[in-house]
């Protein structure tokens, strides 16, 4: 094979994962929206959130400690001691359904039957509260996320693919980033689990049922808030994955809130309704922004990859609004 294909392939694989990792925050839109109609504006603040508690947890830092050194004069920063990675995954996925049940009883319960535009304003005012009580809890400093995960790339796949080119050609053997394929495994396990739970499960179609229509959903026997504080834990651990892989690959910092922008365009190509669109979307970017930047970006200056996504989402919004997989909207008039 020559050179010039496998680099293309390369592009390619690596487009994949990275859209598998557009897919995890997807991921947490598409299960509040499904569930409630809600488009949840604080999910990346959620991942960002969810990542340095994680953090805290496990390295045994003092939750609120430089406002409490700042009122007593102290200088306590940690308790002393390491929490292990299962163990401070689990603390912390307790913290999210605590998370959950908050923002069920203050906020969400004041607003059934709200306008959309008003449920949307409340995830803004929501993401900001929670990216300033994160500051507040566990600092504004990058932070290194260390939970097992292997990283860099796979020496045994750029060894095995190094002979793959012709003889004479200058190709060194496939890069693959290990964190990557991790991800890539995550995000195939809890697309599955989440699609059976959604469809086959009595909770599932309750959810299903609430986004709907939330005052027939009451009517039948079904409770709306146990329904909201369970779709937010789901969508809360789907933040904590997120969080983990992003913040394992590129640090615990406020940017890593920002990745709920990348998945604005993921969410616009697979439909909002739609678990597996969100996966196919992510992929379907993924791949798009990797393989223009590889063979148009040199052409035209580069950094394409900034803008890819979002000029391929409003062709989709121009010619199928609803995304590949989202439903079709039908007004009767």
């Amino acid at each position: 094979m020559s050179a010039d294909f496998l680099y293309t392939l390369e592009v390619i694989l690596n487009g994949l994962m990275a859209g598998v990792m557009y897919s995890l925050v997807a991921l947490g839109f598409v299960l509040i929206f499904k569930a409630s109609g809600i488009f949840n504006y604080a999910q990346g603040v959620m991942a960002l959130f969810a990542a340095m508690t994680l953090v805290g947890i496990q390295t045994g830092q003092i939750p609120f400690a430089h406002l409490i050194n700042a009122i007593f004069g102290t200088e306590m920063h940690h308790f002393g001691w390491q929490v292990p990675a299962f163990l401070a995954i689990i603390l912390t996925v307790g913290v999210m359904v605590l998370f959950a049940m908050i923002v069920e009883k203050y906020i969400l319960h004041h607003l059934v039957n709200q306008e959309p535009i008003i449920l949307f304003m409340a995830t803004i005012g929501l993401a900001y509260f929670m990216e300033g009580f994160g500051d507040i809890m566990w600092g504004s400093e990058i932070k290194t996320m260390d939970v097992g995960i292997p990283s860099g790339g796979s020496l045994w796949l750029e060894e095995y693919t190094l002979g793959w080119a012709a003889e004479g050609e200058r190709y060194w053997g496939m890069y693959i980033d290990k964190l990557d394929m991790v991800a890539t495994l995550v995000a195939v396990i809890l697309v599955v689990s989440l699609t059976l739970f959604s469809q086959y499960t009595k909770t599932g179609r309750a959810l299903r049922a609430v986004a709907d229509d939330h005052q027939a959903a009451l009517s039948v026997g079904i409770s709306l808030r146990a329904i909201w504080v369970i779709v937010w834990s789901i969508a809360g651990f789907v933040a904590l994955v997120a969080g983990i892989m992003w913040g394992a690959k590129s640090g615990v910092q406020f940017s890593l809130s920002l990745i709920a922008l990348k998945a604005l365009p993921v969410l616009m190509l697979g439909g909002f309704t739609s678990i597996p669109g969100a996966i196919i979307g992510g992929l379907i970017i993924g791949v798009g922004e990797k393989l223009f930047e590889f063979a148009i970006g040199p052409m035209i200056g580069g950094a394409t990859e900034n803008w890819f996504a979002y000029v391929l989402a409003l062709m989709f919004l121009v010619f199928r609004p609803q995304g590949l997989f989202g439903e079709k909207i039908i007004e009767r008039v």
